[in-house]
């Protein structure tokens, strides 16, 4: 296929008023990636060289989430809704300059893969001027039926027009289409709005074709690959339809996920082999993760990068910036923010680590936190290699504790601390003898008074 070029027409102009949305319906996301996108990145995955993307309402969002996802994409605006035939010659100048396939898909379907569109491709190569991809279906009330003979595809009939007999057939029109790059112009040109609506249905391509004596054929893919998105009833459908089809490819590829179903990856996760994800993890947007880990249950990630071997959670969140060396260790109710943990090094329990370095080896205690907000700045902490904070320690940043230092329990650090020196910040305490009887007595009496 790679000889054959290739226009995708990504149609995302619609309002999507079922949506019931401030915002376009193509913008809305399915694993943290906006509709469009995910048609868009199909499409480049196929072997698209250009892709044309024709946008309405917020025209110049929906240009900047998708261009992003293609080597080449270009933005057509469809001033006005006059059917979908009318939508794909909003890109009229994208098909003039050639392609000898034109794919054209939908905004609103983020499930298509690129192995769909190979399909449509191939169908091409073989000598079709149009292929149309249909799914199979028990319950066809409602789609326009693929009428087959001889092995081609002579009509469309959509189910108001559908004979008792026509209506039987199963084989529905899933939307995808290709088009033969040197015909598409002149066939698209000859589509006419004579119909109650007055519009021009892409859909007509099919007999006008057949008219002038071209090879039109249907090809089969899944349905849920054309699955359309109009209300958050069916975003929500294909979310998981997204997350089903990611969590197989994820254990195919060697990663165990304890119970699939908790797990909720984002469009960009990434993971290594032999890694075991527990149940109840949220990966979000732009995490990688090495091989060997070991994320345990309840725990939230999100731009962040894991090495080799590390360990993270129960209950840890990773938020953006963060980076886990090889063999580091995040346990359980722990936050770390804009900051590295080195390789080997410890943050177990209750700890908040922002805006900060830890160094190889270091062992940070419970509850230890550093303080790098001011109110109205962010401050860094840097901790040496080999260092012991103790628990309940709080590092007032900007702050730097060298290589081996110790750091006792309770502390609360506003000076840097040399390498290998012991610091104590704390007040020193102080027994009096006899006093808590004294006090207890005092109280009681107060007590008594009030009631």
């Amino acid at each position: 296929m790679t000889e054959r070029s290739c226009l995708s027409i990504v149609l995302a102009a619609g309002e999507g008023t079922r949506m019931k949305s401030d915002r376009s319906k193509v913008l809305h996301e399915i694993a943290g990636l906006p509709l469009a996108a995910h048609v868009v990145r199909a499409a480049a995955a196929a072997g698209s060289d250009r892709v044309a993307l024709v946008v309405g309402r917020d025209a110049e969002t929906v240009e900047a989430v998708a261009t992003p996802h293609a080597a080449k994409v270009t933005t057509y605006l469809q001033q006005e809704r006059l059917g979908t035939a009318h939508a794909v010659l909003a890109a009229s100048e994208a098909i003039k300059d050639g392609a000898d396939d034109i794919l054209v898909l939908f905004g609103d379907t983020p499930l298509v893969r690129p192995e769909d569109l190979a399909t449509a491709r191939h169908a091409l190569a073989e000598g079709a001027c149009v292929a149309v991809m249909g799914f199979y279906t028990e319950n066809p009330f409602g789609y326009g039926r693929l009428i087959e003979e001889d092995g081609q595809l002579i009509d469309i009939r959509e189910e108001k027009d559908a004979s008792f007999l026509e209506k039987q057939i199963q084989f529905c029109n899933g939307g995808l289409m290709a088009i033969a790059g040197e015909h598409a112009l002149e066939l698209l040109h000859g589509i006419g709005n004579e119909n109650a609506k007055g519009e021009y249905y892409l859909t007509d391509i099919v007999a006008l074709a057949r008219a002038k004596g071209h090879k039109v054929v249907a090809r089969e893919i899944a349905f849920e690959s054309v699955l359309g998105v109009n209300n958050r009833v069916e975003l929500a459908e294909a979310e998981a339809i997204w997350q089903r089809r990611t969590r197989h490819r994820m254990m195919v590829d060697g990663v165990t996920l304890m119970q699939p179903a908790s797990v909720h990856f984002s469009w960009d996760t990434v993971i290594g082999q032999d890694t075991l994800v527990e149940p109840n993890v949220v990966f979000g947007p732009s995490v990688s993760v090495g091989g060997g880990v070991t994320i345990r249950a309840f725990s939230h990630i999100e731009g962040a990068k894991i090495a080799d071997n590390a360990e993270v959670g129960p209950f840890a969140r990773l938020r953006p910036g963060a980076e886990l060396a090889q063999n580091s260790k995040v346990g359980n109710f722990c936050e770390v923010k804009k900051a590295s943990i080195g390789e080997g090094a410890k943050v177990n329990h209750l700890t908040y680590i922002g805006d900060a370095e830890i160094g190889a080896r270091s062992n940070i205690g419970a509850g230890t936190v550093t303080c790098n907000y001011d109110g109205y700045s962010k401050h860094r902490t840097t901790i040496g290699e080999d260092v012991f904070v103790g628990t309940h320690t709080s590092l007032i940043a900007p702050i730097e504790v060298g290589s081996g230092a110790y750091v006792a329990t309770g502390s609360v650090l506003t000076l840097n601390v040399p390498a290998d020196a012991l610091a104590i910040a704390r007040g020193r305490q102080v027994n009096m003898d006899g006093r808590a009887k004294v006090l207890r007595q005092s109280l009681e009496a107060q007590k008594r008074q009030k009631s």
